[in-house]
């Protein structure tokens, strides 16, 4: 019974985590590094999802995956309820943390490096990859985990377009809450313990990396 959400859990915070760190690090980088018409809004608009309710998420998201929508109607790919809308969910509640770690961290390096290198003939893909990167990657990296982890604990907007489904679409969050309502306490006392022990373990690496300094 715990290890078919907990198996199905992994496959969906893998999947959402190829995005976030995809998304993520180029969203972040384009933010620090460029301005642009309309960067406030893009960037207003990224954070939504740490403030606004996860159902109101999750409504959105099943405007955007649903009937009459341009993936459904142009496309013809129908993701509601399966383990792909709870990847999507999980990527887009989760996205901001890893977009405004990768900014903040990459606005911190010092420009002057970035201009030397550019006097030596490097281009700005070259400085990117050898000096912007390398010198802001604890920042990303703890962005990252946090991502991930908070992709693992997604409940409200997943349930919202993925529903709750033994097998197909029941993560580790929403067999907690199926447990509690059918009061099989004793299995939902199992699935908090491991939920706890994952998020304190991204938690203490998180802090980890922010106590030693940087070489």
């Amino acid at each position: 019974m715990i290890w078919q959400p907990s198996l199905l859990s992994l496959q969906v915070t893998l999947t959402a985590s190829l995005f976030i760190f995809v998304l993520g690090l180029g969203l972040g980088t384009l933010l620090a590094k460029r301005r642009f018409p309309g960067q406030l809004f893009l960037s207003t608009l990224l954070n939504l999802p740490l403030v606004l309710p996860p159902s109101v998420v999750g409504y959105g998201l099943l405007l955007g995956l649903g009937r009459g929508s341009p993936i459904r109607e142009w496309l013809g790919i129908d993701i509601l309820f399966t383990w792909q809308a709870a990847a999507i969910a999980s990527t887009v509640v989760a996205l901001p943390l890893m977009v405004e770690s990768t900014r903040a961290a990459i606005a911190n390096v010092n420009p002057e490096l970035e201009a030397a290198a550019r006097t030596l003939g490097s281009t700005e893909g070259e400085i990117l990859l050898r000096i912007t990167l390398p010198l802001s990657y604890r920042g990303i990296l703890a962005g990252f985990t946090l991502s991930v982890a908070r992709s693992l604990g997604e409940f409200g907007a997943t349930l919202m377009v993925a529903g709750s489904i033994p097998g197909r679409t029941q993560t580790l969050p929403l067999a907690i809450y199926a447990a509690v309502e059918r009061r099989d306490y004793d299995l939902a006392n199992v699935m908090v313990l491991m939920m706890t022990a994952i998020a304190f373990g991204f938690l203490y690496w998180v802090r980890q990396l922010d106590r030693h300094p940087h070489p």
